[in-house]
């Protein structure tokens, strides 16, 4: 039971340290070794705060909320599953939007010298929307720009593409042989594998 409460701690840690810009705390959620996977951002640990602080730097707004949390705990590592909601405010064609992304965080954690860290952070991606934020606003966007991305992330893509970042376009969704993949690199995991 203490392990679970550390994990679900060290989740909450990961979604208020990064979006407060408490960079120095955030990096203690990871293990040296640990991994991002993010549509806009693939890289290790270190780079990613560092490409956190950069946009945070140039106004990107991306915010985390979390809602429910399983964790499978095998000795020393876990698999930690977060229903979560990136909520992420820019403009596309002129127009300021909120894209609301929801999905969850699908943790490979480790236990070393006492200490739970991320050692991969996978983000499942299952629906989202984009929305002015004046009602009253007309936004058109691309259809063949939006068809590029899949199902469950496209407009947090055309949204990131428009503010220039390059996105990953084969991400995990709801269903699918991605995310069956994931599944078995987590149950490997656990098992003493390799994250993949």
């Amino acid at each position: 039971m203490l392990d679970r409460l550390a994990i679900r701690a060290l989740v909450e840690n990961w979604a208020v340290w990064r979006d407060a810009g408490d960079w120095d705390r955030f990096a203690t959620c990871w293990h040296a070794d640990g991994y991002m996977m993010a549509t806009w951002c693939q890289a290790p640990a270190a780079e990613f705060i560092a490409a956190s602080k950069a946009g945070w730097a140039k106004g990107v707004s991306i915010l985390h909320f979390l809602g429910g949390h399983s964790a499978d705990v095998a000795g020393t590592r876990a698999i930690a599953q977060t229903k979560m909601t990136i909520s992420q405010r820019a403009e596309v064609h002129g127009v300021l939007v909120d894209v609301v992304c929801t999905g969850r965080f699908y943790d490979f954690l480790e236990k070393r010298e006492g200490r739970w860290g991320v050692v991969l952070r996978q983000p499942i991606y299952e629906k989202d929307r984009m929305d002015p934020v004046d009602p009253a606003a007309r936004l058109a966007l691309d259809p063949a720009l939006l068809a590029r991305f899949p199902e469950g992330y496209r407009h947090l893509a055309y949204l990131q593409t428009q503010i220039g970042y390059a996105v990953k376009t084969d991400m995990p969704g709801l269903k699918g042989p991605a995310v069956e993949a994931l599944y078995a690199r987590g149950g490997a995991w656990l098992a003493g594998g390799p994250h993949g």
